[in-house]
């Protein structure tokens, strides 16, 4: 072989070694320079989607809702937005409701003031609707506490739909009649018109017709209990404890809160409340439920 064969051989070794580097760099996926990575190993490719909010619970939990109920630190995130400490979480409902009414076999219309239950829950209710505040609406969103909304038509019609997101979360709508008087002082015929004609009022503007009611001031006589019945009413509901500003007015000596008892707010502002908030009046009642121990639960699941 002369020279120049020789020269030939190396330069065509040469180049077919060079030609197996260079497919190694575009196929190995390192950190060359090659232009071609293989698919998945781009360091510029967009990773893969994790899981959804709404599966890992990111997304804000709600009763009336599809997402995810929120984890701990979520929650607590929540709560401390309103300067609280989260509630512990209510029990699960009662398989049979404690509240006996004419559909599950109780004789007449029952009235009561508190739930009889060993469970350490209290029930929140909130009457009349004068107050719209915005802020409220969202610290419910966000606390995901149950409460019972027992709605007067002269108090809330100039706003019908500031209730409704609120009844979207789970929260009841239940019935205080349409102009808010002493039943005590008005005829039978009369009381039916107020009771009767709130839940039709309800029904059209809420979608279900209200089972639960409570007389203006607490003041009902056997004409009221006669007429909600009429009217399709399940229970009268009164209360035993109310919240003022910064405290609660207890009904009972011992000044505490027993298991099952209902509470009672109002839709109230500034105006009302000396210039609190009613999302400050509402962070204070929490304050009071936690204070001793207790939680809140939803009546509707007890009644």
């Amino acid at each position: 072989m002369n020279r120049t064969t020789v020269k030939v051989a190396v330069a065509a070794l040469s180049a077919l070694v060079a030609t197996g580097l260079a497919g190694g760099c575009t196929t190995g996926g390192g950190d060359g320079g090659g232009s071609a990575a293989r698919p998945g190993h781009d360091r510029t490719a967009v990773p893969a989607p994790g899981p959804s909010a709404r599966e890992t619970g990111a997304e804000e939990g709600t009763r009336g809702g599809e997402a995810g109920p929120p984890d701990a630190a979520q929650r607590a995130a929540a709560y401390r937005k309103w300067g609280l400490e989260p509630l512990p979480a209510p029990p699960a409902a009662p398989v049979v409701k404690p509240v006996k009414t004419v559909r599950t076999g109780a004789d007449r219309v029952p009235v009561i003031s508190d739930v009889p239950t060993k469970d350490k829950v209290v029930f929140l209710t909130i009457d009349d609707g004068a107050e719209k505040d915005p802020k409220f609406a969202e610290m419910m969103r966000d606390l995901d506490v149950p409460f019972t909304m027992f709605l007067t038509d002269s108090a809330i019609r100039a706003d019908y739909g500031y209730f409704k997101p609120l009844a979207a979360l789970g929260n009841g709508v239940a019935n205080h009649t349409l102009t808010h008087p002493d039943l005590r002082a008005l005829g039978a015929g009369e009381q039916e018109r107020e009771i009767c004609g709130q839940q039709r009022q309800l029904r059209e503007t809420y979608g279900t017709a209200p089972r639960l009611f409570r007389p203006p001031y607490g003041n009902w006589n056997e004409d009221t209990r006669a007429a909600a019945g009429r009217c399709g009413v399940d229970a009268i509901v009164l209360w035993r404890e109310s919240m003022q500003i910064t405290d609660m007015q207890y009904q009972r000596g011992d000044r505490k809160l027993h298991p099952g008892d209902i509470v009672l707010a109002h839709f109230r502002g500034p105006a009302d409340l000396k210039g609190t908030s009613m999302t400050e009046m509402t962070a204070n009642l929490l304050r009071r439920v936690q204070e001793q121990g207790f939680t809140v639960a939803r009546l509707e699941d007890y009644v």
